[in-house]
């Protein structure tokens, strides 16, 4: 806090639009700084539950969470810090001229700072029938996008008929994203036939190659989900209405047959653009997002894809007015991870608190978090490939396993790793202190541990590695705390994508590689 900023002044009025994981580390953040004897904070956020940890959701779907253990902070945990946080609350509008919010009951809010968070919002894909006359979507499709989302999609699988049989027992997955791949992996292991139908080439065009998308199929094809690829579907046709063009599709070979259990009178055929029809009882649309702008556009913002902010995270329309997560467009890119959101709302936290800090572009780390399927990705391999980087690449495809680092003058600026994470954390801390490695080390770190397992690996990680992507949380601050329990309340880690929790685990019990040294030489 500075000088020039003391508690006696008046305190400024702060207003966030949205209440997810960007605004809880923003949060966070302010309360780590003092900064509610700053401002008087408010919180509005459109749903009516606590703040929860969205990369989660899939966990609940699989149930190896339950939705109460996805809450970020409860709103007792806002009300002890002086902080007002409304749920519930949807924004209308925004009024530059009278700097205020309008809520849709007509409340108006008044703000000196606003900070937009509104997220991303899912397109709908351009298949027909998907959409009712009257705009609702078909009965057996479901988004996936929300806490409500999730339930609503727990109660159609545990939906059963007059014998207690399960009613919808196949589901069809549009979208091979990140997503989309947790989801189909969630719904498997809750014992439904799955199939994923992406319209690119491969699963996860968008972070890794085709080489290790063939690998990543062919995982999900051992755990029983299916997958189509350069396929998009076209058309929905209910059970009564698509009977002759799936007989037909039947006839051609171009269907799977059927079961001979009762049908279900709700379940619908699926047309992919190669001619192929999928029998399935759910639809899951987890393909297409975009940044959520519509209130930024309504205040006139200047908006591109993403409301466009310059290196205060400020819009470069209007400065009172900053924008944080999968809303922001700085230097023409938008991310969509959580990661980059983390690191925006502590850099954005700073600049309120007067910190000589400024956003200079997202680190890019995506996990993807499904039992039994292992991706991590680092940084933007296109890019640095396009701007000269040199690729190191390793793939098993019989073991399941691709490595590929991107290389530009001797240090790694972007990393592939499918199927084993054995080296991840190692290859994230030469990552982001941009070691600069010999010739030999880039391939050795793509070969697999010969003397010791994934356990002992984490032994040798020195106290400053990055073990948490998500959070930003270090290997040293999580051998300070004395619980997993502890780790999770004050550090974060593992409260993200959960890809780090088996490695917290092994260095809770694990001392500081420096200080296991000093003991075995006194």
């Amino acid at each position: 806090m500075t000088e020039s900023h003391r508690p006696e002044e008046p305190r400024q009025r702060l207003v966030v639009v949205g209440s997810g994981m960007a605004t809880t580390r923003l949060v966070e953040e302010l309360v780590a700084r003092r900064a509610t004897e700053l401002y008087d904070v408010t919180v509005l956020g459109d749903e009516p539950v606590a703040p929860y940890n969205r990369i989660l959701l899939s966990a609940v779907l699989e149930g190896t969470h339950r939705p109460e253990a996805l809450t970020l902070r409860s709103p007792e945990w806002y009300a002890e810090h002086g902080v007002d946080l409304r749920l519930g609350a949807r924004v209308l509008g925004v009024d530059r001229d009278h700097r205020d919010v309008m809520l849709v009951d007509g409340t108006l809010i008044e703000y000196d700072v606003l900070v937009l968070a509104t997220g991303s919002i899912p397109t709908l894909p351009p298949i027909r029938g998907l959409v009712r006359m009257d705009g609702s979507l078909h009965d057996a499709v479901h988004a996936f996008r929300s806490l409500g989302d999730c339930q609503r999609l727990l109660e159609a699988i545990e939906t059963t008929d007059e014998d207690g049989r399960p009613v919808n027992r196949r589901a069809v997955v549009v979208g091979g994203g990140l997503l989309g791949l947790q989801v189909a992996r969630a719904l498997g292991a809750r014992g439904l036939d799955t199939e994923i139908v992406e319209g690119a080439e491969h699963l996860l065009h968008q972070q890794i190659t085709s080489a290790a998308g063939r690998i990543l199929a062919r995982d999900l094809k051992k755990l029983g989900v299916a997958v189509y690829t350069g396929a998009r579907a076209i058309r929905i046709n209910d059970a009564s209405d698509g009977a002759g063009l799936l007989g037909q599709a039947i006839g051609q070979g171009q269907v799977r047959v059927l079961d001979p259990l009762p049908r279900n009178p709700g379940r619908v055929s699926l047309r992919l653009d190669n001619g192929f029809t999928l029998d399935t009882d759910l639809l899951v649309l987890t393909a297409g997002g975009r940044p959520s702008t519509a209130l930024a556009r309504g205040a006139g913002l200047e908006v591109r894809r993403g409301i466009v902010v310059d290196d205060r995270l400020a819009s470069v329309t209007d400065p009172g007015i900053h924008a944080l997560g999968d809303c922001v467009e700085h230097d023409g890119r938008t991310t969509g991870f959580v990661p980059p959101a983390w690191e925006q709302a502590g850099i954005l936290a700073g600049i309120l608190c007067d910190e000589a800090v400024k956003y200079d572009g997202a680190r890019i780390v995506a996990r993807l978090r499904a039992t039994d399927l292992d991706v991590a990705v680092l940084g933007d391999a296109d890019r640095e490939v396009a701007a000269g980087g040199e690729v190191v690449e390793v793939s098993n495809p019989i073991s399941g396993s691709h490595r590929r680092l991107v290389v530009r003058d001797g240090r790694i600026v972007a990393a592939t790793l499918v199927g084993d994470l054995s080296r991840v954390g190692l290859i994230t801390q030469h990552f982001d202190r941009q070691t600069v490695l010999g010739p030999r080390e880039p391939g050795n770190l793509l070969m697999p541990e010969r003397t010791a397992d994934e356990g002992s690996a984490a032994l040798t990680l020195p106290d400053d590695a990055e073990v948490c992507a998500c959070a930003g949380v270090t290997a040293g601050r999580i051998r300070g705390c004395s619980s997993f329990e502890q780790v999770r309340d004050t550090t974060r880690a593992t409260t993200g994508c959960g890809g780090c929790a088996s490695t917290v685990r092994q260095l809770l019990g694990t001392p500081s590689p420096a200080l296991a040294t000093t003991q075995k030489g006194s």
